[in-house]
């Protein structure tokens, strides 16, 4: 069989293909269909990309949906299998993101010096404790401790908080989202309340006093009842965890932090504008791969979070706690 080679102008030496070489490494191949991916290159618009770059060569969809997936369930292995003794993480944010028929519960760390890392994901057809559970399970297998104390910052799902205190107890602190409870009210409420709402909990919420903040939120309670009582029953349910902020007597520039779930609704934004090309998502498994690299993605492009410097203050309120529990104990 005839093979056609390349050879040296006296004919006596092969020369290599560098560009065949470079094209025919696996692993080439899916990290540049991954970057390409990622840059919002679609997998149907992949050949076309490529013979405009170069000529004659090109990559049809199919091939290109097989490499995606190899380089995505790699990345997602990566980010599952980290360890997270040496993190120590003292901030854990818990949330959750719809991929059309599919939710992925994640979990975002802040660590003592500010930086944020996402821990983990777990998909499930709902925010449910289940689903919260296997994702925590997860965390503390791979170096998550339960004799330390954490700040859990939820969106104020009860599947969230059950999956909290049934694997640390119920002596964590757990903050609710102030902005999802805010959304809540406004929907018991008619349009010409939500201004003030937000005006009422915002004074609340500002008191740095706690008990002061505590009345201030009971009043804001009352003037709910005489309107609306599901919106004072909305209000109640996790009442002192919309406080827990204040009980902590952070300074303003963390309580503005750790009083919502605005960080991890971040990374969800960058991972909607990655995902964007995405038509179809045919299983949990490609929701939990692309969830995954995405997110791995976003953290490239983390900053520490503002007031980073003030943090020590919340460490030592945290271990404050830990010595009263083992005082008691």
């Amino acid at each position: 069989m005839e093979k056609p080679r390349v050879r040296s102008a006296d004919g006596r030496e092969e020369l290599p293909l560098r560009r065949w070489h470079a094209f025919s490494n696996p692993r080439r191949i899916k990290q540049a269909v991954q970057n390409k991916i990622l840059r919002r290159v679609s997998c149907r618009d992949y050949e076309g990309a490529m013979e405009d770059l170069c000529d004659g060569y090109g990559i049809d969809k199919s091939s290109v949906s097989r490499q995606w997936q190899s380089a995505s369930a790699r990345q997602l292995a990566a980010m599952m299998e980290r360890r997270l003794e040496e993190l120590d993480i003292c901030v854990l944010m818990l949330d959750g993101k719809e991929f059309h028929d599919y939710t992925l519960i994640t979990a975002l760390g802040i660590d003592s010096a500010g930086h944020k890392r996402v821990l983990g994901l777990w998909p499930g057809a709902t925010e449910n404790s289940e689903v919260c559970g296997a994702l925590l399970d997860d965390l503390l297998e791979r170096g998550l401790s339960r004799q330390k104390q954490y700040l859990f910052v939820i969106d104020g799902s009860k599947a969230l908080k059950k999956g909290i205190t049934d694997r640390f107890g119920t002596s964590m602190l757990v903050q609710r989202c102030r902005l999802h409870k805010e959304r809540n009210l406004r929907r018991y409420l008619p349009k010409k309340y939500h201004r003030l709402v937000a005006m009422k909990l915002k004074a609340a919420f500002g008191m740095t006093d706690y008990a002061e903040a505590v009345g201030e939120l009971r009043k804001v309670q009352d003037w709910l009842g005489s309107i609306n009582q599901a919106a004072a029953q909305s209000l109640e349910e996790g009442f002192e965890e919309l406080l827990t902020v204040n009980k902590l007597q952070l300074p303003a520039s963390l309580k503005k932090v750790f009083a919502n779930t605005n960080l991890i609704e971040s990374c969800f934004s960058v991972a909607d504008d990655l995902c964007r090309n995405v038509k179809r998502w045919r299983d949990a498994n490609m929701a939990w791969r692309w969830g995954g690299t995405v997110l791995l993605e976003a953290e490239k492009r983390f900053r520490r979070i503002k007031g980073y410097r003030e943090l020590p203050l919340l460490l030592t309120q945290l271990q404050q706690l830990i010595d009263t529990r083992e005082a008691v104990a």
